[in-house]
């Protein structure tokens, strides 16, 4: 089994998409987390419904996040 701190740091530096549990999904650069996973995002862009907007440098909290998916 992968430890999701394993998990983060194997994809540090590499896109990731993001859902959340509002059903929005960010795409962006993961760049760093903490041990509550909360995550730090570059070059990030949400995408909900047919809505697309940029959002740059982001901080996540962790308790927002559903899945994690490397690109």
């Amino acid at each position: 089994m992968v430890k999701p701190t394993g998990f983060l740091n194997d994809h540090l530096n590499e896109k990731v998409e993001l859902l959340l549990k509002d059903g929005s999904v960010l795409k962006g650069e993961l760049i760093g987390y903490d041990d509550h996973m909360n995550l730090v995002l570059e070059d990030t862009e949400e995408k909900r419904e047919d809505k697309h907007r940029k959002l740059g440098t982001i901080v996540l909290r962790g308790n927002n996040v559903v899945t994690l998916n490397p690109e």
